[in-house]
């Protein structure tokens, strides 16, 4: 609202004003989740915040999706990796409160599901702890649960960390924000053909990659060590056998 009084200050007049533009463009009423996400995004960005990436090689895992019964979703490699990663290092996944950084006490990963305008973020507890395997089930439960807006409680806390496939409708690089509750949001990326060097035959190979993004709360977290956590992330990734 751009103010026309003394210094640029907002009048009265100037914000009757405002209402009548207002009153003059088609307007329809915001879902309660879209309020809800609004809000939640308000919170966040009340932060200072970053985002880096890296492009991910997805040829082991998609190898070993193909081969895998029950098949993990590509989102689920990515959320169990990240786990692993934190479950390193708790730090960079803590909370600062005062001069002390708060470690989590469970590495309980969130992750991204589209429902009718908008977005909610079932939970997987102790994700460290449990392999690929015995996730696959309890992952796609979770996903039709948020989908009928039906999640339990339990799945309703949120974890320390949030993974978002955005690759699914087809973008490349985004910049996804934490949600207020957590520093650390790690995406995915659509993946494409491209060619990488290869020293074992001295030229390049056609290889599947995706860009891996992470947004970090930048109190917590500068750019060296997300760069790394994000290395380490894509490191697992090329040996989903042992996810």
């Amino acid at each position: 609202m751009a103010g026309t009084g003394a210094g640029g200050r907002v009048t009265v007049e100037d914000f009757e004003q405002f209402l009548r533009n207002l009153d003059a463009h088609r307007m329809t009423n915001a879902s309660p989740m879209r309020i809800a996400v609004a809000d939640s995004m308000r919170r966040s960005w009340s932060r200072p915040l970053a985002t880096v990436g890296s492009p991910v090689v997805l040829d082991p895992l998609l190898a070993h999706r193909k081969k895998a019964n029950p098949k993990p979703g590509p989102a689920l490699y990515v959320i169990r990796a990240l786990a692993l990663a934190l479950s390193e290092d708790t730090a960079v996944a803590g909370r600062l409160v005062g001069n002390r950084i708060v470690h989590p006490r469970a590495i309980d990963i969130g992750f991204a599901v589209e429902v009718a305008d908008g977005v909610l973020v079932p939970t997987l507890r102790e994700v460290e702890k449990k392999p690929l395997a015995t996730l696959v089930e309890v992952y796609n439960k979770l996903v039709e649960q948020a989908r009928s807006r039906r999640l339990p409680n339990e799945a309703s806390r949120p974890g320390i960390a949030t993974v978002t496939n955005f690759g699914t409708f087809g973008i490349v690089w985004a910049t996804p924000i934490p949600l207020p509750e957590q520093n650390l949001v790690l995406g995915l990326g659509a993946g494409r053909k491209a060619p990488v060097w290869s020293e074992e035959v001295k030229t390049f190979i056609p290889v599947t990659e995706a860009e891996l993004t992470l947004s970090f709360d930048h109190r917590i977290l500068d750019g060296g060590g997300a760069g790394r956590l994000l290395a380490r992330v894509a490191q697992l990734l090329q040996t989903p056998e042992k996810l």
